[in-house]
């Protein structure tokens, strides 16, 4: 995993634009192996493990941010680890159903919106995953030459973003776990 977070965060990835979830589901992997209490490398439930959620949430709160998480060694893992590690910046977009949410979230949408805008200007390629809401919303704000890939396992969001008009899409059914592997591999070769 932390080759795929490097590869990602620091060579290939310019601005990561996401919601709350991204975040928090990537700190309770980083800080207990889980993700809603759910052991991600043996794929069943932990004892107790729907604490670890609240508790990533929380540790992250009383560190004051993503950032000062990475700052004093409470967080030493993971996407946004990678990301505060390389000075790459990131959007996290909140909405009104968001646990926590983190200190690092935009919960004024209308701030959130203008900052995934300016994220966006100049880009050449958008990779999209596993988010309908965020990539459907992406989409929308884009010219039509800017080239984007929706990589999702529901073929709804693939066929959403062309339906709504951003036709320059190529959608990828799959599982985005085994698309970041074997695209980390590829980028490593």
């Amino acid at each position: 995993m932390r080759d795929i977070n490097y590869a990602l965060c620091d060579v290939f990835t310019d601005r990561p634009l996401a919601g709350n979830a991204l975040a928090v589901h990537d700190v309770e992997f980083a800080l207990s192996g889980t993700s809603l209490g759910i052991d991600l490398i043996q794929g069943a439930p932990v004892e107790q493990g729907h604490r670890n959620h609240m508790a990533a949430i929380n540790t992250v709160n009383r560190a004051g941010g993503l950032r000062q998480a990475v700052e004093k060694g409470v967080l030493t893992s993971g996407v946004m680890y990678e990301c505060v590690k390389y000075g790459v910046d990131f959007v996290l977009a909140g909405s009104i159903r968001d646990d926590g949410p983190l200190p690092d979230t935009l919960m004024d949408l209308v701030e959130a919106q203008e900052r995934y805008a300016a994220a966006l200007s100049n880009v050449q390629l958008v990779l999209m995953l596993s988010s309908m809401l965020h990539s459907i919303g992406v989409g929308n704000m884009l010219p039509s030459w800017v080239r984007v890939v929706c990589v999702d396992i529901n073929p709804a969001v693939v066929t959403k973003l062309s339906d709504r008009g951003s036709s320059q899409t190529v959608g990828v059914v799959t599982d985005v776990g085994l698309f970041l592997h074997r695209l980390a591999e590829a980028l490593r070769d």
